[in-house]
This record gives C-alpha cells, structure tokens and sequence, in this order.
C-alpha cells in the first residue's frame, strides 16, 4: 500500500489519535500521535504532510532522535515479505514476522493466499497497540484478517528460546521466519542482539523452521560476506539480494539488502 494523499490519512491518523487519548497537533502539516517511554527509549508516532511531494502523507516513528521507519521507504520491506516466501515450497505456509513497524511486511505476506497464519513479534507494546487502536494506515488490515495474530514479545529472545514465537504452542516449527528490526547484522538497535546473528544464534533461529524453511532478513546496509559466511555455516543456501528504490528526499535511487536463507527439504 503507497502512502496516501490528500486529506484522508491525516483525518484517519489524528481522529483515530484524538478518540484514544494523546496526539499533538502541531500544524496542517505535522502531527505527533503518540508518545511513550519504552526500555530501548522514547519512541514516537507522526503524521506529517511533504509540501515538496506534492502534499504527500508521511507516517514516521522514532526512537529517540533516531528515524526507525518511514511509510515513505517500503519498497523494501515489502520485498523482504515476496523474496522470503518466494524460497518456500507449495503448500499452506505459517509465518512469523519479526518487527512489525508500520505494517508492510506483514500485509505482503498477508497477500500470499498460501499463508495460513502469521505470527507477527513485536519488542514495543506501543507500536502493536498504535495498530489495534487504527493510528496507522495498515492497522485496520492487520487486525481484521482473522490469520493474522500479534505478539508483544523479544523476538531474539524467542528465537534463542526451545519456547520459540507463539505463545499459545509451545515448540512450534514454522515455514518462514521474516525479520526486519536492526538496522542490519552490525548496526543494532541493541548490543544484546549481536549473538543472533552468530552462526550458533542462527543455529537456535533454525530449529524453530520446518525442514526446507526459510529464514529472510532485512538490512540497509550493502551485502555482508561475513553475515553470508554465518548463514551458511547454518542453512543449505544463503544469498544476498540488493533491492533499489526511488528516494524523493536525496533525488536519487537508495537501496537495501534482503538475505534469503533456505533449509534442505525434509
């Protein structure tokens, strides 16, 4: 889903954000919505209109003074949903997304008829409650399609866990893991996420995986060889593809890595 134009995503973001409580309006062309204190630190949801793009509509979070996602750049994240699944078999698949930010990847997996269930894993209690309470676009989407289900949780706790990612059966394998949380395998949102991306963090992720399970990641960063090096140590194949994308704010085309990682059929 494109970012909207026009006036119907601000009236939606801030009458959504005003019948719940907190939002600040701080002009026409820029909203915060919501505001909260969370263990990685102050995160923060905004609506904010690009005179420059033709009146665009932008919903933005923060943590701190840092830019986590942008409904402006989901090119990327949507990728990471098409290129992971597109590794699996036929079949009826059960995913897990691990990150649900503003909710483009799990809607590209969503649109995969052969999902059966998604299991989508969030660290803030505050950016799964902005989805349930409709302050963001795809919200309404997530939580109304009844395979869809989200999971206040660590994902790289889980993953390190024989618990693993839903809570309600304990030990169950899925058909693809999608994770976009850290910025990419060196640039982390904290220090302790570091072993995941271990050959033995990985090891852990891959139990949770049914036999020619996939395990994709997102990352802004170029390709990595030492992270391929890891993936490989663990999974039957491993690559790095790079994704472009249009960049109105630089006038220029960025671009993105998405690791797809497959086990060998059972």
């Amino acid at each position: 889903m494109e970012p909207s134009r026009g006036g119907g995503g601000a009236r939606f973001g801030v009458a959504a954000a005003r019948r719940t409580g907190y939002v600040r309006v701080m002009s026409r062309d820029f909203a915060e919505l919501d505001y909260r204190q969370t263990p990685l630190g102050d995160v923060s949801l905004r609506r904010r209109r690009v005179a420059a793009l033709d009146d665009l509509e932008v919903f933005e979070v923060k943590l701190g003074e840092d830019f986590l996602m942008s409904s402006l750049f989901h090119v990327v994240e949507v990728a990471l949903a098409d290129l992971g699944l597109a590794a699996l078999a036929p079949g009826a698949w059960d995913v897990v997304v691990g990150g649900l930010g503003l909710g483009y990847t799990a809607v590209a997996a969503l649109k995969h008829d052969s999902v059966r269930e998604l299991v989508v894993v969030d660290f803030l209690e505050a950016v799964i409650d902005w989805h349930q309470r409709g302050l963001v676009p795809l919200g309404p989407t997530l939580t109304g399609d009844p395979r869809c289900r989200l999971v206040h949780g660590d994902f790289f706790a889980l993953a390190a866990s024989a618990a693993g990612f839903d809570p309600t059966v304990p030990g169950r394998r899925f058909h693809a893991i999608l994770l976009d949380i850290d910025h990419s395998p060196r640039n982390l949102l904290h220090p302790r996420h570091g072993a995941f991306y271990s050959p033995d963090g990985l090891r852990a992720l891959a139990a949770h995986l049914e036999p020619g399970g996939v395990f994709a990641l997102w990352s802004d960063d170029p390709p990595d060889e030492d992270f391929l090096a890891s993936l490989r140590a663990v999974f039957a194949t491993a690559t790095a593809q790079i994704v472009p994308f249009p960049n109105p704010l630089l006038d220029r085309e960025s671009a993105s890595t998405v690791y797809v990682a497959s086990l060998p059929p059972g």
